[in-house]
This record gives structure tokens, sequence and C-alpha cells, in this order.
């Protein structure tokens, strides 16, 4: 029996331009797990009926109703076969996207979704990606799954989604290519390909948590992270397999998007200490020039009691390859040690204005409810020292001084 009208939800076609999900993945996910978690938020089933009938695709019954899973109330959607599916290659599933009514955005991303898991099939089995059988994924319900997850998530205005580190599950499982470890080998090359991270087993009996479509489809959509997110409703997906004390489902969080003061950066860190330290003040000046945002190095005892350096780079994700390569070819060190960290940052702002002394430049520091505070650039200052004759330090009180003035006027006067 479908279910009753879901209420206290966030609805579809919102106008909030910057809604986003997140997937709490701490009972791992399946295909319609996530579409349970989709209707639950307040997708329309009748909608997602509409925009599956666009597919050239037939022989299956969606239906969808409320369960519960251990203490939590969730929703199940099932998507029942009416036959026996044919065994389906990429191709055949690719034909079938292509020819449906759906938004050319849905299409490429059911098309990367089943592209990934083909990847991982033909991986796992030692096969040419046009030649890998995709079996179970390739039936009409995993179709609906993904094609259904793409769409609901359009509905409901999501533009952005986010997912939680993955729970595998294990033991073992029977599939049309016998018997399978959990989780199961394709599950484990989505994962293993997209660096997916993964939370420890929970204990308690074995079963399959992450499904190959669930993890194709996060693995595709999603990105690893907890976003800053005001959230406006959670939606449950139920597992199929109701567990003794242990609650099936699939949560996700949906929301809008807070600006967020952290930022996700690169640390990058080696020892030295076999090499003239005259050198590192060029590799600074090089690791600056190539995209590090700071460069510092620490002393440090090594083995032997022999003194060395700690040099490290903190930079942006991006310009891992650059500062890595210059690090290796510019020191005398064999490998460099890489982790990410967050940074928060306070709001800052440049400013520049005619002092007492001549042109001036400081940084300016803003947090919310306090004043500004400004910091003067050093160069800057030390031009205006020779410049005037007076001492480094005297340029710098005047140049604060008549900074904080002026700031303080510009906030007086709504300028700030």
């Amino acid at each position: 029996m479908d279910a009753a009208p879901f209420t206290g939800r966030c609805g579809e076609n919102s106008e909030i331009a910057s809604r986003i999900g997140y997937l709490d993945c701490f009972s791992g996910a399946s295909g319609d797990m996530i579409l349970g978690a989709l209707v639950d938020a307040g997708l329309s089933l009748e909608s997602l009926r509409a925009e599956l009938a666009k597919l050239p695709l037939t022989g299956y019954r969606l239906s969808a109703r409320k369960v519960r899973r251990a203490s939590l109330a969730a929703t199940q959607v099932r998507v029942a076969l009416a036959k026996r599916q044919p065994p389906r290659r990429l191709a055949d599933i690719l034909g079938i996207i292509e020819d449906s009514s759906l938004p050319p955005a849905d299409k490429d991303k059911g098309a990367a979704i089943f592209g990934r898991l083909a990847e991982a099939e033909a991986k796992v089995h030692g096969l040419p990606l046009a030649q890998a059988h995709l079996h179970e994924v390739g039936a009409a319900d995993a179709i609906v799954d993904v094609m259904g997850a793409v769409a609901g998530l359009r509905l409901l205005g999501v533009e952005e989604l986010f997912a939680s580190a993955l729970a595998l599950g294990g033991g073992r499982t029977e599939s049309a290519a016998g018997v399978l470890p959990l989780p199961a080998p394709a599950t484990l090359e989505l994962v293993a390909s997209a660096g997916a991270p993964t939370v420890a087993r929970q204990g308690g009996e074995d079963w399959e948590l992450l499904t190959p479509t669930g993890a194709a489809i996060i693995t595709t959509l999603a990105r690893f992270q907890r976003p800053a997110m005001k959230v406006e409703c959670v939606g449950y997906g139920a597992g199929s397999r109701d567990i003794a004390g242990w609650p099936n489902v699939l949560r996700l969080w949906l929301g809008t998007a807070m600006e967020d003061a952290r930022q996700l950066m690169l640390l990058a860190e080696t020892n030295i200490d076999d090499m003239n330290p005259e050198i590192l003040g060029y590799v600074q000046e090089r690791l600056f020039a190539s995209g590090a945002a700071d460069v510092w190095l620490t002393p440090i005892q090594m083995k032997k009691g022999r003194p060395g350096g700690l040099l490290s780079v903190l930079c942006p994700l991006q310009a891992e390859d650059a500062i890595v390569s210059l690090i290796l070819r510019e020191t005398s060190t064999l490998g460099v040690r890489l982790r990410e960290v967050r940074r928060r940052e306070a709001e800052r702002e440049v400013l520049t204005f005619e002092s007492s002394l001549g042109p001036a430049v400081v940084k300016v520091k803003r947090l919310p409810g306090e004043p500004p505070q400004a910091s003067p650039e050093y160069e800057v200052c030390r031009r205006l020292a020779e410049a005037s004759d007076k001492p480094l330090a005297e340029v710098y009180r005047i140049v604060q001084a008549e900074a904080q003035a002026l700031l303080g006027w510009m906030a007086g006067s709504g300028q700030s």
C-alpha cells in the first residue's frame, strides 16, 4: 500500500537556490534507501512516478509505506519487478537513459553513475568494459533507483549533495556470480576508486549495509564532508532488513548552505637535516610563488642527535602537486607527509589610504560584533620610514592609529 501523505517535510520545487543535502550513512545506503529518504523528506511519490515514466522502461511497480526500524520511523520504497529481467550491459542501460525524456542533466548524471558501476564490475571480474554484465545492478529496479534518486534530488531543489563516511557491513551474500564476500567486490571497488571514507564495523551480526547501487549513486553525486548548513528537515529511508536493536535507515538532511569560515587546506611537512640552510630561504620564496598560504621552519632534533628543521607548508588542496614537486626537487628530502586540515579565517580586506606620511596600506580584520582592527603592511611602512627618516616602530604606530581613525569614520558614515 502506498504511504499516506507525509507532513512536516521540505516539499518539492524549492525556490531556495542554495538548498543542499547531506546523506548520513551510519547504516550504509542502498538505492531504495535513498529513494525512501527522498520521499520521507517530502518528495511526492506521484511526482517520482511521473519522472520515472519518462524512461522507456516497464515491468515494475513503485510503492512506499511507513515502517519502523528499531526505534525510528522511516519510509520504505519498494520496486517490485513483474518479470525476470534480461541481462544488460552498460550500452543497453545508456540507451534506455538516452531514449528517455528526462532533462539532459539527469541523463548525464545517470550515465555517470552507471558508468562507474560498469567500470567497477569490469575491474573486479577482469573483463573489458564493453563486456561487463551488470547482473542485479542492470535490472529495472536498479535503473529506477538510480534515475529516481537523480530526479528526486532535482525535484527537491538539491543543488549540492554531501555524504558522511560510509558503513560497509560484512559477511557474505548470494549473487548471480555465486557467493561473494561483503562488502561486495563492486561496492568496495567503487569506494576505493572514489577515495571515499569508511567507518569501522559496528559489531553484532554480519549483513550488507552498502550496496553497489547505493555506493555508485553516492560516490558519483556526493562530496564526502559535512557541510555548514541550516537544517530544514530530515528524511529517513528504511533498509529492507529489519535488524533487531539497530536502526537500519539512511538519514537525509535537507537545508540551506551557510557560509563556512572553515577552509579545507593541505598541510605538507618534511624533516630536513642534511642541506645548506641558506637554500631554505629560496625554497620558501618558491613555495609562496607556487600557491602556499604559509610556510614555516621549526627546529627539531633528529636521529643521532643531529639538529634539523621541520619544513611545514599550508596550501590549498589544488596546489598539492605543485607544492610536493617543488619540495622534492629543491630540497634533500626523500618524502613529504600530507594531511588535510581545516583553517578558520576572519573576514579580511586590504585598505589603501593617504596617511600623514604618504600612501599607506593596512590589512583590516573584521570579527562579528567587534570593531575592525588594522595591521600595517611591513614593506609599505619600511618605505615610509626610509622616506621620513623616522623609526620603523614609530611609522607603524602612526599608520595604525590613522587607519583605525579612518575605519571609525567610515563606520560612522555608513561606508564600511
